[in-house]
């Protein structure tokens, strides 16, 4: 193919199609001159449509191929390459069709002959409604210019196929939501919690009716004046958003900032109405191929990004559509959960959260940005719902129960009986927790334990209010990295820092240096190995910060400044082994100097502890500990070490109990060995969290607990029922002789004396 460029390449075949589309023909007709007018553009022997009718792939044109078959051969959805494509929704280039698992050969259609085989899907409201598809005697892969032009004829394909009635409405009226009754469905947890509200969808569908441009430059200027109004809308949102203190969503709407903003996307835009589509057509153009790319990203960070663009696209598209209206502006009427492929964090704070109970994502990551949000403002999320907004109509009653993963759509009335239920009894709990938010955590003989929280931004510190926490175990410095499209100043983190500090008042704070590196990627922060194999084990937090140490420079620098005339806590992540503390800690106290050097306050303490997380530094700890002031253990990375088990593996996630022998005996070990160096030892991490694992971990002598606010009146009320000298007693025994089941024992144990658990 003789053609520079995918957009010439595509304006060839298009301009030659504006006229067969306008002609007045049957659909028929007007099909068998697109696939001559393809085939011979891309000089392809083969150029086939397969139109989805009745729920199968049916052969509706060719050139090149035994005319017999038009309209009697069909392919079943994930059936040889076309029902692959369909049901995928993805592009297929191969340069040998027979060497693909899925190849299915039809005698009918004389196909024999051709090894070279590419095919798109037909795309219409994001279902596949058909496969355009090229064939070639030659072995050969086609070029990228060649698939370029056949995804945006497909798109207008579409257009053809709709305006002729073409559209297998018998398929979509099978796949309707209301059809299905009451229906329970799976996905991952996000943010927990539960909801009940009538599905709202965060987005009515644009449907881009017009596909084929009548003035390229007319179309364009409607873009740009598109894009001056997105851009404009982002600024104000910016300026004006009032959700918590001012930094953390301004933050991320920096990031959104730099997308609206972003040249290569305004370009491949343009490049799409060049090819010859409306300003509404080449906008979808551009967002399916980020679509495509989307599936193929593995970095789920990178993938979030790339959401935060598809959001952006979409808001696009309704400007220049002149549809502005999202669930968010047209205003909720009643409760809601609501639903969408993704969300950006810009659009969930356009909601009105009295009447935003619950959100359902198709998509979703745990990091991605709308997540920290949707936790700040206390809405449960459900993320990768497959086919969500294909299985939920508008208006159906959703019950959302995020810690256990599921969402009941349409549900009968047992299921909405048992729900409520367990909505009222979490609301109870929740008011007996409440009530004991002024009684300290102090075991049945009297001991006293120390319960504090876990966070991560601003917002969070009001939990030491609602809860009666002792204070902040553990505040993750990084999340103030991970939201922030570029580096945080050090006048800027001084100010987070202070705030926090001024928040929590007498209470103690500690503060862990950046943890950031391996899987928590930094967009704006250049990675030597970007795809380490094993990023939990690989180049991250201390390791990281010592290599970079201005980074660790300026965020001690803030910390010291931050606290001047107070006590500051802060901690190091990821030791490994004792002289990396040591290196931190030089580090700090070198910024301390400078800080004294520059005339300001400093605190009027620096105490500097470590986090127990690689079980290596357990064998130092005998150097470790005269250097420390306190240790906290990092459960959940420690698990995964000890076991050599990820538990992000949906395979290995519940497979290792922290119950097992030998996760509490190496604790044991470690409290031993911390108690007889006089330094104070915690926990801080999901396990301390749950109350059953909160009695194992004071039984072998834990007397620290930083957990998530959720955590403290359950872990409180435990506190306050058990007998510490006599959990003592039997955990001793069951470290020397362990039980077969140790939390089935200790559960026995708990019920036998009164201890609440749940």
């Amino acid at each position: 193919m003789g053609a520079p460029s995918a957009t010439s390449a595509a304006r060839e075949i298009l301009t030659r199609l504006h006229d067969v589309m306008a002609a007045r023909t049957a659909a028929q007709a007007k099909l068998n001159q697109v696939v001559q007018i393809i085939g011979e553009a891309l000089n392809s022997e083969v150029c086939s449509i397969y139109l989805l009718r009745d729920g199968v792939l049916e052969l509706y044109a060719t050139r090149g191929l035994n005319q017999e078959a038009v309209h009697v051969t069909t392919l079943a959805l994930g059936e040889g390459l076309v029902g692959t494509i369909a049901e995928d929704v993805e592009t297929l280039n191969l340069a040998e069709a027979t060497s693909h698992p899925d190849f299915s050969y039809k005698p009918e259609t004389g196909e024999d002959l051709y090894h070279s085989f590419a095919g798109v899907p037909i795309v219409r409201a994001e279902r596949s409604v058909g496969v355009l598809c090229v064939q070639h005697v030659a072995s050969r892969r086609y070029d990228d210019v060649e698939i370029e032009a056949l995804q945006t004829v497909a798109m207008v394909l579409a257009e053809l196929i709709a305006g002729a009635g073409l559209i297998d409405e018998a398929a979509a009226r099978s796949a309707d939501a209301r059809d299905q009754g009451a229906i329970r469905l799976s996905g991952l947890k996000l943010v927990d919690g539960m909801g009940a509200g009538y599905a709202v969808f965060h987005q009515p569908r644009v449907v881009v009716e017009h596909m084929m441009a009548e003035d390229t430059e007319a179309e364009r200027r409607r873009v740009y004046s598109a894009f001056d109004k997105m851009r404009d809308q982002i600024d104000r949102m910016m300026s004006q958003a009032e959700f918590g203190v001012a930094g953390e969503h301004q933050d991320i709407l920096a990031t959104y900032k730099m997308f609206a903003y972003d040249e290569g996307w305004s370009r491949r835009i343009n490049e799409a109405i060049d090819s010859g589509l409306t300003a509404e057509a080449a906008i979808e153009r551009v967002q399916q191929r980020t679509r495509m790319r989307m599936r193929e990203i593995d970095d789920p960070l990178l993938a979030d990004r790339m959401h935060d663009l598809e959001d952006l696209s979409n808001r696009l598209l309704r400007m220049v559509s002149g549809q502005l209206g999202t669930a968010a502006q047209l205003g909720l009427r009643r409760d809601s959960v609501l639903i969408a492929r993704n969300l950006g964090p810009a659009e969930l704070l356009e909601y009105d959260r009295r009447r935003l109970k619950g959100v359902i994502l198709q998509e979703g990551s745990l990091t991605a940005h709308v997540v920290i949000v949707a936790r700040a403002m206390g809405v449960p999320v459900l993320g990768r719902v497959r086919d969500a907004r294909r299985t939920i109509a508008e208006g159906d009653m959703v019950l959302l129960d995020a810690g256990q993963g599921a969402a009941f759509v349409r549900p009968v009335a047992t299921t909405e009986e048992a729900f409520d239920a367990k909505l009222a009894l979490g609301q109870k709990r929740r008011a007996e927790f409440a009530a004991m938010r002024d009684l300290p955590p102090v075991t049945l003989d009297g001991t006293r334990i120390t319960l504090m929280v876990n966070a991560g931004l601003r917002d969070d510190v009001a939990a030491l209010d609602t809860t009666g926490a002792d204070g902040i175990g553990l505040f993750r410095t990084e999340f103030e990295f991970l939201i922030s499209a570029e580096f945080p100043k050090r006048e800027r983190q001084q100010r987070i820092y202070r705030d926090v500090l001024d928040a929590a008042g007498d209470r103690p704070v500690i503060f862990r240096t950046v943890d950031i590196g391996g899987d928590k990627v930094l967009p704006y922060m250049n990675a030597d190995d970007p795809d380490e194999e094993n990023p939990a084990m690989g180049w991250r937090a201390i390791r990281l910060a010592l290599e970079r140490d201005a980074l660790m420079k300026a965020q001690a620098e803030a910390l010291i400044a931050a606290a001047g005339g107070r006590t500051l806590n802060v901690m190091f992540p990821m030791v490994s082994e004792p002289w990396e503390f040591e290196q931190a800690r030089a580090l700090f106290e070198a910024q301390r100097a400078r800080v004294a050097r520059k005339g300001k306050a400093l605190p009027l303490a620096v105490r500097y502890g470590s986090m127990l997380e690689v079980p290596a530094l357990a064998e130092s700890l005998d150097i470790l500990l005269p250097q420390i002031d306190f240790l906290s253990i990092g459960t959940n990375d420690l698990t995964q070490f000890l076991f050599a088990a990820d538990r992000a593996h949906p395979k290995l996630a519940e497979r290792y109990d922290w119950l097992s022998p030998a996760i509490l005996r190496f604790l044991a070990r470690v409290v031993r060995q911390s108690d007889a160096a006089g330094v104070p030892v915690g926990v801080c991490g999901e396990m301390g969290g749950r109350a059953l694992e909160a009695l194992a971990l004071i039984g072998i002598g834990i007397e620290r607990l930083s957990i998530t606010p959720a955590a403290i009146g359950p872990v409180k009320a435990m506190v306050r029922s058990v007998d510490l000298s006599a959990i003592r007693r039997v955990m001793s025994e069951w470290l020397v002789h362990p039980p077969r089941d140790m939390r089935a024992e200790l559960t026995h144990w708990a019920t036998a004396n009164d201890v609440r658990i749940a």
